[in-house]
């Protein structure tokens, strides 16, 4: 009687940090999309040195703080999905650390790339700036393309401990980079919004011409995805699962069925918003740019990156996980949680916590909503 006053019930607590995840990752892609996004266009759009440094100043004070949502993310993983977070952080061990590293490069080069006035030492750690803009965008496709057609694992009954049987090179499959280009495209776009909202001309306005582009190249490759996707094998759960059981993902069975990641949009047909967002929100990306109204398409940039995101969960729902090895011990939302305690209490922390990262964040946009000009780097010795 006193848990059933103190707690949700198990099924709704897992439903919950399903939506917290994904609200998470869909976070850190639009508030460290635009970082990332401005650092791969820095040899296109920034002509000068003068120009780049526009771009780098643009981010640079922000780009700290919109990477709380990456380090959020990633501890709720590893606490409300802790076999989800020990699997995939094994299996793409090396995908992961590629992506440190090019994340640990890029503070580097934003600190490092004004102290010494001088053209080769500013164009390398340009180029590091722009490698990790592309790198880690393509890095983050790979995975979410990983994640649809299953990561070759194993858990071994006894201990249930996750065994991976792949290799590196195999994560790099052509629908995986399909994707990979995919991230690296709605990245860039993203990026190109805020450059032609809050950059001077005529930054802005080579950003608002290639973000034209890119925004319909989004469209265009989400909708082709969606085709491969139907193509490919999904992942069916043949047996009666409890939704409120204990964590065991050894105690279903799984088929695998051509299309079957498209049986939740048939299922609930109100799933349709996603895919339907991603497209929809990219073209008026593209069409808002070309009316010279860069907020707005900044917003609706925000919006088809949600859509996208979204519309990967909502595929392979309930699966957070699935499995190539051995379909039948994919890693679901009702088997591969933390215990229905902790979920709570994380819950509960959560509540606290994200309205005053939420808030914090929006308080440093407002102090530093503006235009970036060169007039107004010269005012202040704190540039990059």
């Amino acid at each position: 009687m006193q848990n059933s006053l103190i707690l949700l019930d198990y099924e709704t607590l897992r439903l919950l940090w399903w939506a917290l995840m994904g609200f998470l990752l869909i976070g850190f892609a639009i508030m460290d999309g635009f970082d990332l996004g401005i650092a791969a266009l820095l040899p296109v759009i920034g002509r000068s040195d003068s120009e780049r440094r526009l771009m780098i100043n643009l981010v640079g004070p922000v780009w700290e703080g919109n990477q709380v949502w990456l380090i959020t993310a990633g501890g709720a993983i590893f606490a409300a999905w802790p076999m989800l977070y020990a699997t995939s952080f094994s299996g793409l061990y090396l995908a992961m650390m590629l992506l440190l590293v090019v994340l640990i490069l890029r503070p580097v080069g934003f600190k490092y790339r004004s102290k010494y006035d001088h053209t080769p030492w500013r164009n390398a750690w340009d180029a590091v700036l722009t490698s990790a803009g592309i790198v880690a965008p393509i890095v983050f496709g790979v995975a979410f393309a990983n994640v649809i057609l299953g990561l070759p694992f194993d858990v071994e009954s006894s201990s249930m401990r996750a065994l991976y049987h792949g290799s590196f090179w195999e994560l790099f499959t052509p629908f995986a980079l399909f994707c990979g280009v995919l991230s690296l495209l709605m990245h860039i776009t993203h990026g190109a919004t805020l450059l032609a909202w809050r950059v001077v001309d005529p930054v802005a306005s080579r950003a608002r011409r290639l973000g034209i582009v890119s925004a319909i190249l989004v469209a265009i490759l989400f909708a082709l995805g969606g085709f491969w996707v139907a193509a490919l094998d999904g992942h069916v759960i043949t047996s009666t699962i409890d939704p409120n059981a204990a964590s065991n993902p050894l105690n279903k069975t799984v088929a695998l069925m051509e299309g079957a990641w498209l049986t939740n949009f048939s299922k609930w047909p109100w799933l349709w918003i996603g895919p339907i967002l991603g497209i929809v929100g990219a073209l008026a990306t593209s069409l808002f740019l070309a009316l010279h109204r860069p907020i707005t398409a900044f917003i609706t940039s925000a919006t088809s990156i949600a859509g996208i995101i979204s519309t990967v969960g909502f595929a392979i729902f309930p699966f957070i996980l699935p499995s190539s090895a051995n379909p039948s011990i994919g890693l679901t939302v009702w088997d591969s949680s933390s215990s229905q305690l902790t979920l709570w209490v994380m819950l509960i922390a959560t509540a606290i916590l994200m309205p005053i990262i939420i808030s914090y964040t929006s308080y440093i946009y407002h102090i530093m909503r503006g235009k970036v000009s060169e007039e107004e780097l010269n005012k202040t010795t704190n540039t990059y």
